[in-house]
């Protein structure tokens, strides 16, 4: 099933077949219970996150700022910078994720010479200011 999840990650969605696949692999599913941090702001992040099942509060600053839930991701930062969070995410259900870290997405990183820049559009695009 997490296949479909990744691919309906904005930047895995134009990936042939056969990558998406080679990216699954550095992947794993993990459940999660409810009221469980899965990123706090301000620490350094290591994994990239997609939800399959449930949702989370964001939240920043002690603020909610939104929900997330299946098909949506965070996370995605911690793929190409040791960064802090920008949010907390809390599960608010028992959750189903689809992670990956840091170090196994730069041993794709290699071989997929667009997966860089569309993550990196990906980060730009989340940082821009709405409006």
């Amino acid at each position: 099933m997490y296949k479909s999840r990744l691919h309906d990650v904005p930047f895995f969605s134009a990936l042939k077949k056969g990558d998406l696949e080679l990216i699954a692999q550095q992947t794993d599913e993990v459940d999660v219970p409810e009221g469980k941090t899965l990123a706090r702001e301000g620490e350094i992040g290591q994994e990239f996150f997609v939800i399959e099942t449930g949702t989370a509060e964001v939240s920043r600053a002690g603020e909610k700022v939104g929900t997330l839930g299946p098909g949506d991701f965070f996370g995605e930062m911690a793929l190409l910078e040791e960064d802090r969070r920008t949010a907390t995410v809390t599960a608010l259900s028992p959750m189903t994720l689809v992670v990956m870290t840091r170090s196994s997405f730069r041993a794709i990183d290699a071989s997929m010479p667009g997966i860089h820049s569309a993550v990196r559009q990906a980060i730009e695009q989340r940082r821009a200011p709405v409006g």
